[in-house]
């Protein structure tokens, strides 16, 4: 039964059904409702940051604000975490896991439950170096969020530091300013976000540095200093964290994301609950601090510690994650008999599949694509798209042509409004702002492919329909159009979640415990006996 797909694939939206009230009828009711209040001034604002974009761009700034949001991406993070616990940084490294880890989950759980688009691209362009960046939803931003619960932990740290020197001390200061206001004034620049989701996303951040600034010494003294049932307690909240979080109306990763960061928490906690108990550990300046000194392991050991420990996690990586895909769909398919599966919106089931084949992974890439990654930081590749990139860009533009061909209907004495904006007059940036508004959600699809759909696509969506006018078959034609050139999100697999949440575990785990005690091991540590 397992080698005989039961159903086909979920086919993709058909855009010839002008499906307008796609949320309306995808989204619990509540949903609906939040996201229609919000929705308007995520429309509102879209004329102004088309206005700051054009008059502030110029290539160097293109590249810069391009690469600097690397800065604040899940595999820059997942990367540079580790390397503070092997260098003895373990009070700032752990209090970094869990903000980021609280940020990027609880980030896309809002993302999850109001569906809520980025700017509408044009009148933007999104300049980018990810190709998945724009298959989120926009609200609020996760690149601020971590930006600013970094930054401002790392002030507040340098801060209670009195042993600092004064002139360390201003630069560092002066470093994570820098690198705060480089990310989210980016994001705007960069045609990403609108200014609400990157308030929301900072004012997110700032809590979550907050609470763990104040009840850093708590959260410690609960977990490291307790027994097995707080591991425990840590595993099931996560899960139940996991369950709850909210479908989206849409195919967005945002559900991925969070799951890989809940994971981390998982392994980094149980791993620093294990490894404050063992013999391999300093209690100074915190519990679980892994010994290290420069001055007794030099230069070569200490690189020596960042390499093998990187490849490791590679590599448990790509070992854990193909095993995991060949040998958990046999066991969720017998789950699927007994009755037993949740499965979640869009993800396959394993009675639906015989095999999972490679998947790509955008929270943390494998060890072979880091190469073609560094080059094209390096190379300072970017993008600079216009038009939709996912389903809710283009839902968002269907809508939004809607609104405007209604807005024209209802008009008197034109065939089009004139627009204006809210604020503004018809003399100087108010006229401006009007120019802005008439692009959105006009223009054609050109943000990864420039060149027209060409093929043998004389479908039936190509010619008009019985008793159907012919600008209404233009209208279905431009939508067919629109959908066929958007990226479409790649098949998701019931397996994925589990494999997600073992094989980032294992990664934490591996940061904080594993490897401290390998280094001990193979002669890279402090001969901890």
């Amino acid at each position: 039964m397992a080698d005989i797909e039961k159903k086909p694939p979920t086919p993709a939206p058909d855009a010839g059904l002008r499906n307008l009230d796609h949320y309306k009828y995808r989204l619990p009711k509540y949903r609906y409702i939040l996201r229609q209040k919000f929705l308007p001034l995520m429309r509102w604002e879209t004329p102004y940051l088309a206005w700051f974009q054009e008059h502030t761009r110029t290539p160097g700034l293109d590249t810069y604000f391009a690469m600097t949001a690397n800065l604040g991406t899940h595999t820059f993070f997942m990367v540079m975490l580790p390397i503070m616990f092997w260098f003895g940084y373990t009070n700032l490294g752990r209090a970094m896991v869990h903000i980021l880890a609280a940020g990027v989950f609880f980030s896309g759980f809002v993302k999850d439950l109001l569906c809520l688009p980025r700017p509408l691209s044009p009148p933007l362009h999104r300049i980018t170096m990810s190709g998945s960046a724009a298959l989120e939803y926009g609200f609020p931003s996760t690149h601020s969020t971590n930006a600013i619960s970094v930054g401002l932990y790392g002030l507040l740290a340098i801060r209670a530091d009195s042993s600092i020197d004064p002139t360390f001390r201003l630069s560092m200061q002066l470093l994570a300013w820098i690198y705060m206001i480089s990310i989210v004034l980016g994001r705007l620049y960069c045609g990403m976000h609108g200014f609400l989701d990157v308030i929301i996303g900072s004012a997110l951040g700032a809590l979550l540095a907050w609470i763990q600034w104040a009840f850093r010494a708590q959260i410690d003294t609960f977990i490291y200093s307790g027994d097995w049932k707080v591991p425990l307690m840590v595993v099931a909240t996560i899960l139940v964290l996991v369950r709850i979080h909210p479908e989206p109306a849409d195919s967005c990763p945002c559900f991925d994301d969070g799951v890989a960061f809940a994971g981390v928490i998982i392994g980094a906690d149980i791993g620093h609950w294990h490894f404050a108990h063992s013999r391999f550990s300093l209690n100074t300046p915190s519990p679980a601090t892994v010994p290290y000194s420069y001055v007794e392991l030099g230069l070569g050991k200490s690189i020596a510690r960042v390499f093998l420990g990187v490849i490791i996690i590679f590599a448990w990586r790509e070992i854990m994650k193909p095993t995991l895909h060949s040998l958990l769909p046999p066991v969720f398919r017998w789950i699927e008999q007994i009755g037993l599966s949740l499965p979640r919106k869009d993800y396959k089931q394993a009675s639906e599949y015989t095999k999972v084949p490679a998947l790509a992974d955008d929270t943390l890439p494998r060890l072979q694509e880091l190469p073609a990654l560094i080059h094209n930081i390096s190379r300072r590749t970017r993008s600079d798209s216009v038009g939709p990139q996912s389903a809710a860009d283009a839902y968002e533009t269907l809508a939004y042509r809607e609104k405007r061909r209604r807005e024209s209907l209802d008009s008197t004495g034109a065939n089009r409004p004139t627009l204006h904006m809210r604020g503004t007059s018809n003399e100087g940036m108010g006229t401006g702002m009007s120019n802005y508004e008439s692009e959105m959600g006009m223009g054609k699809v050109g943000s990864v492919e420039e060149k027209l759909v060409q093929g043998n696509e004389a479908s039936e969506s190509k010619f008009p329909k019985e008793g159907e006018e012919e600008g209404e078959a233009q209208e279905r034609r431009e939508e067919a159009e629109m959908f066929m050139r958007i990226e479409r999100p790649r098949v998701r697999y019931d397996v994925e979640v589990i494999t997600k949440l073992f094989v980032y575990s294992g990664i934490a785990w591996l940061a904080v415990e594993g490897n401290p005690i390998l280094f001990e091991i193979v002669g890279l540590g402090m001969g901890v006996r």
